[in-house]
């Protein structure tokens, strides 16, 4: 298992007859933390992709946005921004901005001034303004943003001085403060994007990220791991670790044994038939908190025959859910009855929105004049947190469909690959889901079946109906609780009416550790973060002192 491990030690090449044959004494390895992550971020700019993975390894490590979730409360707090106003037309939000507050300095990029509202102006007007510098380097563009519609929720972003930044809506919007707190919002710096645009390497700043986060990026090296130093200047309470390394390990099995052996401290993404191994060992113990997330199988209803509903509800009613539940989640989710977890403030305890019925997924296609029927289904090659295993999900999938003779063909690739594909769209259906960034309920519907959405890569079945989009926007025209979770039933409604996809599940969200592992902080939405995590041991193994030199 340590040669697993071994590969980290390209950057300390000593081994230990060299040690001692030079007389030297136990290395000394500093206070850090190895982290046993599932794959390789897409980017180092989150604003960038809609990836667990890469919100991850990026939002809490290596930026900081301006305003944030507390852990605990999941209430809005300030960050960046020591606090803000709002107009009473609700349509202006004033942000007064964090004094000496330094970026991170590197080999190629030293700030000569603190963060300021030109900072802000960059971030946000990058994404939203087609003309800007930097907009097109992005090549996968902002789907967040994009499926939020952002470019027209904002009216102008102005600099009211040096340390105030005012948005101003077009309309009021009950969710901009939300999606403002998500992971995606993140502050990059203006004065290192100038310096790259002059030596023509605009690209580096997605690559080589400069942020005011707690940890700084020091080495990336894909499918081996990631490799961040303390931020030393980080301007509140500096992080426990000095070191952090995501080691980076697709397969499951895999990242138990390390975390088992001690090559890991914590371990991401567990399988539901895991639980058992670690409850076996008294070292070790399960993190956990519940599901802010929702696994389904979408329909890519702009290619027959999914463009007609009667199809689509025809292989919904074939799928028996609760045998998912039980192979695939082993008592760690529960069945979807919609979009809406439970534990959202505007769930309300609807009916099951398809039941398990082949007989009438017959009857459906046998309506629709599909006599035969081959269909592919994708699943994803790594665990989410929304899905452990969705290989298993498509197999268990495969056989219902054979009941109701459709023929299932299931396919798969290596995660980079599978998205670059998925973003082409050619596709039958997918077995995905989606985590949510922030607690307004607006993020279950907004970012993955809006009209807006569907140019982006966030809504997988390529949706568009003008009825929700309507009511959507209603729902965030009002503050008013009450009258905004009638609006998003009412969404609710629409979805189980058209059925663009089905919704499996709500997943608790699990991690495994080892017992002297304090503070790590386990949320129900956005990035996992190291910022309070601290190990109380003296001991560690090789492989965590290669890790860590």
């Amino acid at each position: 298992m340590r040669m697993l491990i071994k590969r980290l030690s390209g950057y300390a090449t000593l081994t230990c007859l060299v040690i001692l044959a030079a007389g030297c004494g136990p290395k000394k390895v500093p206070p850090g933390l190895v982290y046993c992550s599932e794959g390789n971020p897409e980017s180092f700019n989150p604003q960038l992709v809609t990836s667990g993975t890469t919100v991850d390894a990026t939002s809490q490590q290596i930026y900081s946005s301006l305003i944030d979730y507390d852990g605990k409360s999941a209430q809005i707090v300030p960050s960046l921004a020591s606090k803000w106003q709002i107009s009473d037309d609700e349509l202006t939000y004033t942000f007064t901005l964090r004094e000496n507050v330094s970026f991170h300095q590197s080999s190629t990029f030293t700030p000569t001034r603190y963060f300021n509202a030109d900072d802000v102006l960059f971030s946000f007007n990058r994404i939203i303004d087609p003309q800007h510098p930097f907009h097109l380097v992005s090549k996968t563009g902002y789907p967040f943003f994009q499926s939020i519609g952002f470019d027209k929720q904002i009216n102008q972003i102005e600099k009211v001085s040096d340390n105030e930044v005012a948005f101003h809506l077009n309309t009021p919007d009950a969710s901009f403060l939300s999606n403002l707190a998500s992971g995606f919002a993140v502050i990059l710096s203006q004065e290192y994007a100038q310096i790259l645009a002059t030596r023509e390497q605009k690209a580096q700043i997605d690559r080589l990220p400069i942020g005011t986060g707690p940890f700084q990026l020091n080495k990336y090296v894909k499918n081996e791991y990631i490799r961040y130093h303390r931020n030393e200047q980080y301007w509140r309470t500096l992080p426990k670790s000095e070191l952090l390394v995501f080691d980076i390990t697709p397969k499951s099995t895999s990242r138990l044994a390390k975390l088992i052996t001690g090559d890991c401290s914590v371990s991401a993404l567990p399988k539901a038939g895991e639980l058992e191994v670690v409850l076996a060992h008294d070292e070790l113990e399960i993190d956990s908190q519940p599901g802010f997330n929702v696994a389904f199988w979408a329909f890519n209803t702009q290619k027959p025959p999914f463009d007609d509903m009667r199809v689509r509800r025809a292989l919904a009613h074939a799928v028996d859910r609760e045998n998912i539940l039980r192979a695939v989640y082993q008592k760690t989710a529960v069945k979807a009855t919609g979009l809406l977890p439970p534990m959202s403030w505007a769930y309300s305890e609807n009916k099951p929105i398809i039941n398990y019925d082949p007989q009438e997924a017959r009857r459906l296609l046998e309506e629709a004049g599909i006599t035969e029927l081959t269909i592919d289904i994708w699943a994803m090659p790594v665990a989410r947190i929304y899905n452990p295993n969705a290989l298993k999900a498509a197999e268990l999938i495969q056989a219902d469909l054979a009941n109701i003779d459709v023929k299932v063909n299931i396919i798969s690739y290596d995660w980079s690959v599978f998205n670059q594909k998925l973003s082409q769209r050619d596709y039958d259906s997918v077995l995905i889901g989606w985590t949510a960034d922030n607690s307004d309920p607006d993020n279950f519907f907004t970012p993955i079946l809006s009209c807006a959405s569907v140019s982006s890569s966030s809504n997988r079945s390529r949706w568009c109906h003008p009825d929700l989009d309507l009511i959507l926007a209603q729902a965030r025209a009002t503050t008013d609780r009450e009258e905004r979770k009638n609006f998003y039933q009412a969404a609710e409604a629409i979805f189980a009416s058209k059925l663009p996809m089905l919704p499996l599940a709500h997943a608790t969200k699990l991690a495994f550790k080892h017992k002297g592992v304090n503070e790590m902080k386990l949320t129900p939405f956005g990035g996992i973060s190291f910022t309070g995590t601290e190990i109380e041991t003296s001991e560690t193994t090789t492989a965590q002192e290669e890790a860590l030199q």
